[in-house]
């Protein structure tokens, strides 16, 4: 098992390993003082792991009740929190007691706004068991639902007590669902890692799952402890995703999967960017063939005026200007504020 530190305003270690489900309670049990949880999860994920999770919770001396909702992207919203925040309130949960997010990055956003809000805030654990949470999602305290205006447009900060990421859940993940989350980890080797981005075009990390989410957990640590509250630097985490979240509100949140979104984002940022003259015209080249060895998409049939459209509202926007994050080379990331008017002219090309 590797354990990592993250030194944010609350801080928290990131567990990574094979069989943490089954310990996860004695983990748990000296860093939450309450004696009661509720495990959030979907459909899919609470049929496998939910009752695991819960033995163990028990086991460690707690009282455990499991609100389950239907899976998918369209249960991010409004309608699902306040039902969650029902069963918390019948359920008596108290300022003392806390919640755990067991599944993917649907589960974890949800989970997490929850917590930051309900009774004005209550601890949260978060247990990732998609690839794509294990890597991103999981860590950082970004929590959020989605309104008809756009993807995470609604949300908080608020830092788990801790994250346990076993890497046996991934062995039961439909290939599709680990080829959407190798989206946000070749996106780690793009900002921050060309060795990562070199391991990364050999298409198979299943050898070996857990190194790689330790060094893409370990990037994140770095970037949210030099910038918690997403002012700067944590920015560049958003690379692709102004494009994929256009994609994904194109599609009504049932077409593209998110990480393959961030994907097509990344590949179609970069080659704009080029075309433009804003980097050097070799980068696009090799991140295409990086996608394609890792199953993941590059093109989208969604027109750039919509891209624009779906662009325009997301958080990455300040009154007429809108920053971008573009990589000059593999590796390495910048921050680049574009006009608005220039921005869409770019797209429609």
């Amino acid at each position: 098992m590797r354990r990592i530190r993250i030194n944010a305003s609350q801080p928290y270690d990131v567990l990574i390993g094979s069989r943490l489900l089954q310990h996860c309670g004695e983990e748990i049990k000296p860093l939450v003082k309450g004696g009661k949880t509720v495990v959030v999860t979907d459909d899919n994920v609470g049929s496998l792991y939910a009752e695991a999770v819960k033995k163990s919770l028990e086991s460690a001396g707690f009282s455990v009740e499991i609100f389950t909702f239907q899976h998918g992207e369209e249960s991010k919203c409004a309608g699902t929190l306040l039902s969650l925040y029902d069963f918390l309130g019948k359920n008596s949960i108290t300022r003392s007691d806390f919640l755990i997010a067991l599944g993917g990055g649907v589960v974890g956003d949800l989970t997490g706004f929850a917590a930051a809000t309900y009774l004005r805030g209550i601890d949260y654990v978060q247990i990732p068991t998609s690839l794509l949470a294990q890597v991103d999602s999981s860590v950082g305290g970004k929590t959020a639902i989605d309104i008809a205006a756009g993807k995470n447009l609604v949300g908080a900060f608020k830092q788990p007590r801790l994250v346990i990421a076993d890497t046996d859940t991934l062995k039961t993940l439909p290939d599709g669902f680990f080829v959407d989350g190798m989206g946000e980890v070749v996106k780690y080797g793009m900002i921050y890692s060309k060795p990562l981005f070199d391991t990364l075009k050999s298409g198979n990390i299943r050898n070996d799952p857990e190194a790689v989410i330790a060094q893409c957990v370990d990037i994140k640590r770095e970037v949210v402890e030099a910038d918690e509250f997403d002012t700067g630097l944590r920015m560049i985490l958003n690379f692709g995703h102004t494009l994929g979240h256009a994609i994904e509100k194109y599609y009504n949140y049932t077409g593209i999967s998110h990480g393959k979104s961030v994907a097509t984002g990344m590949y179609l940022i970069t080659r704009m960017a080029e075309n433009n003259g804003l980097i050097e015209k070799n980068i696009s080249g090799e991140l295409k063939e990086c996608l394609i060895s890792n199953g993941l998409p590059f093109e989208t049939e969604v027109d750039g005026a919509s891209l624009f459209a779906g662009a325009v509202n997301d958080k990455k926007r300040f009154s007429d200007t809108i920053n971008i994050i573009l990589c000059k080379e593999i590796g390495k990331a910048e921050i680049v504020k574009l006009n608005i008017a220039d921005f869409k002219d770019m797209l429609e090309k």
